[in-house]
């Protein structure tokens, strides 16, 4: 149910200026890669004991994270021309799969 009403909900979030498939496509060219394989000390995906902690943290510190970078994440997760409202939707789309 969580990943058929996450579209929705960030579409709903974001209205008509940011679309659903131009986030996942963000998220798979500059998020998952790393966090998939745990690159440079990227939590990976399947780990939920180092993402609990970030996720304690809420989306928009977690989202404030990837605009100024972390350890070997550089700025904005190398998605240098995202938009700080594109940013947030790749993390809500990140969070959501983790479940």
């Amino acid at each position: 149910m969580k990943k058929i009403l996450a579209p929705v909900v960030i579409g709903l979030m974001l209205g008509s200026s940011v679309a659903f498939a131009e986030i996942e496509a963000i998220v798979d060219s500059h998020c998952q890669a790393c966090h998939d394989a745990g690159l440079a000390g990227a939590p990976k995906m399947d780990d939920a004991e180092n993402w609990a902690p970030r996720l304690e943290s809420g989306v928009d510190a977690m989202t404030q994270t990837v605009i100024t970078g972390k350890g070997s994440m550089p700025p904005k997760g190398t998605c240098f021309n995202c938009t700080e409202e594109q940013l947030r939707a790749a993390v809500e789309v990140m969070i959501d799969r983790l479940h």
